[in-house]
């Protein structure tokens, strides 16, 4: 979870009007920059955050914890912001398949090549913002919302099973396979090194005959491997898996390869800047609405 959530909580506890209005701002700016990550409009993103406000006052001194808050804060967003939010002219079926996701021959033998040449050239760091944000908006819905909870907004896989009503088990498969879309989209832009050599230039996916796709030899070890590589990332697969993949890693390069690949749009996610409203958003109904805030409050304790 955001640390702003936990700050959130503790400020709207006190009786400081400034503290209040403060929490209430870090919620606005948590529900906005969600919003905008998720949905890509300003105008929806805006009208989610301040309904969402709105409707948080009656409960904001009923949450027992950080956790309660932030689940109920999300649940509500995510249902506001999908009722008004503009169908993507990107946007994909709803269904991803593990299979189709899986990497052609061309795409892995050049990350493979590329990482034993020159490890960062191998890396999709370079994407810019934009890009990956461009990407993310093309991820199917039921997976963009587990994808932006887990590694935008940091909550935890139960807390997004309780936010989407759904297992546990059924949030791994989503986010695995929202990654593999988002690494796929990202590595068929060209990929631009971190400090390359004048002469060099920037590397791209080559174009396949439209219609084909050629794919990776199908042995059973690295299908295996390649649907347990988000638990791997995130240390939630047990040891002997683990072990069987570290193992099947250091013989097959394209693996090694792909998971690099995959690591890299992983970690440019978390690494995703925050979208924030406008300054002057929300500056006119938050004193007004820190006021309700500190009215219940009081009446609790009465």
């Amino acid at each position: 979870m955001r640390s702003e959530l936990t700050k959130a909580f503790e400020l709207q506890r006190t009786a400081d009007p400034g503290r209040v209005e403060e929490a209430l701002k870090l919620l606005q700016n948590t529900v906005f920059s969600f919003s905008m990550t998720v949905c890509g409009h300003r105008e929806d993103a805006e009208d989610t955050m301040q309904d969402v406000l709105v409707k948080a006052i009656p409960y904001l001194g009923r949450f027992e914890s950080p956790t309660a808050l932030s689940t109920w804060l999300y649940k509500v967003a995510r249902n506001r912001c999908w009722m008004s939010r503009r169908k993507s002219k990107f946007a994909p079926r709803e269904h991803l398949s593990l299979e189709e996701l899986m990497p052609d021959v061309a795409e892995i033998e050049l990350a493979a090549v590329a990482m034993i040449a020159s490890p960062e050239r191998a890396s999709i760091e370079g994407q810019t913002t934009a890009q990956l944000q461009k990407a993310i908006l093309k991820v199917p819905p039921g997976y963009r919302l587990v994808l932006v909870l887990h590694d935008v907004e940091e909550l935890s896989t139960g807390e997004i099973a309780r936010i989407l009503n759904i297992k546990e088990g059924n949030v791994r498969v989503r986010l695995h396979r929202a990654r593999l879309f988002v690494r796929r989209e990202l590595s068929q832009l060209p990929i631009r090194p971190t400090a390359p050599a004048a002469s060099e230039p920037a590397l791209s996916i080559p174009n396949r005959t439209k219609g084909t796709k050629a794919k990776v030899p199908r042995k059973n070890r690295c299908k295996h491997i390649f649907a347990n590589l988000s638990d791997y990332l995130d240390g939630a697969l047990d040891d002997t898996l683990c072990e069987e993949l570290e193992r099947h890693m250091s013989g097959c390069k394209p693996c090694e390869a792909f998971l690099a690949d995959l690591r890299a749009s992983v970690e440019r996610m978390h690494s995703l800047p925050r979208q924030l409203p406008d300054l002057n958003a929300g500056s006119e109904t938050r004193p007004p609405l820190a006021q309700k805030v500190q009215a219940l409050l009081s009446a609790d304790k009465k």
